[in-house]
């Protein structure tokens, strides 16, 4: 069994579909035309182009890895696996609250075609929300699972839990409060149930916690039973301080591997380019400027 709980892992996440069409360039309510569908084609490259400069620069290659989706990531994922670098690509459809594969009956398939070092999903799970959707997305998550496993290749699992409209009801409405007082026990509860479902992820993409006795509470769960399961942060779009502030609580806690930051990293940059501030070197640069800030960061919390 690979111990994925030690050895670092340092994402540059942009496998964002929903997001892109919608907020980058403002396509509501149809899909891109083949037109829109280049320049967001174009924008994801800008990206790479930045992973990769980060890397000629200072991130060492076996640490440093990217997540893009096919759709509009395709050359990029073969391109990553060309020059070896450690890839994840998403299977689930975007922008929807309920989990569903994006290629369904096919899912298989398209990891076949890419072969990417992780199979990533993305999975909105609260314990005390709907029961009968969260049954459905274990079933489909457990058919998931018992493939990538049959095929020896690694889970990654971003788990998100939204509030319940009752539980932000209870703390007076305040986001902030359900992050610090209920989300991080309603992720070890969401972690149980999804691993009670016979899903096993080998590395955990988890929101933030604020307190290190919590951070230290996730990672006790995701390796309960002797499993040798990893936990990255994820960014969810948030402000680069906040982004830091959680990364400074991970990189004490074992079993904390690193991140997967997106937006924090690319999307200032990307608007800059649109808007014509940036040309596509100029905007490449910034975001691996970005990047390497993140990564500096967390090597230097490692060490103390």
């Amino acid at each position: 069994m690979t111990d994925w709980s030690k050895n670092d892992l340092l994402i540059l996440a942009f496998d964002h579909r929903a997001s892109f069409i919608e907020k980058l360039f403002g396509i509501k309510g149809r899909p891109p035309t083949a037109e829109e569908k280049r320049g967001i084609q174009e924008a994801k490259q800008i990206i790479f182009e930045g992973f990769k400069l980060a890397l000629q620069m200072k991130v060492p290659k076996e640490i440093a890895g990217l997540l893009v989706d096919e759709e509009f990531g395709s050359d990029i994922l073969r391109e990553a696996k060309q020059n070896g670098f450690q890839f994840a690509m998403p299977a689930e459809k975007s922008g929807q609250d309920e989990f569903d594969f994006e290629y369904g009956d096919q899912f298989s398939e398209h990891i076949e075609n890419f072969s990417p070092t992780f199979l990533k999903v993305l999975v909105r799970y609260n314990p005390e929300s709907d029961l009968a959707l969260n049954h459905r997305q274990l079933q489909r998550l457990k058919k998931l699972s018992d493939y990538l496993a049959e095929t020896k290749r690694p889970f990654l699992f971003e788990l998100i839990v939204p509030a319940t409209p009752l539980q932000l009801a209870k703390l007076g409405g305040s986001k902030e409060k359900y992050d610090t007082e209920l989300r991080p026990q309603l992720m070890v509860e969401s972690i149980k149930q999804i691993q009670d479902g016979g899903v096993e992820p080998a590395i955990w993409k988890l929101e933030g916690v604020e307190k290190p006795e919590s951070a230290k509470n996730v990672v006790a769960q995701a390796q309960s039973g002797g499993r040798k399961a990893g936990v990255i942060t994820l960014g969810r779009g948030e402000s680069k301080e906040k982004v830091q502030e959680w990364l400074k609580v991970g990189a004490t806690i074992p079993g904390i591997i690193g991140f997967a930051v997106g937006r924090t990293i690319f999307w200032d940059p990307l608007v800059e380019f649109k808007a014509g501030k940036l040309d596509e070197k100029q905007a490449a640069e910034k975001i691996a400027q970005n990047y390497i800030e993140f990564v500096d960061l967390w090597q230097n919390e490692r060490k103390k």
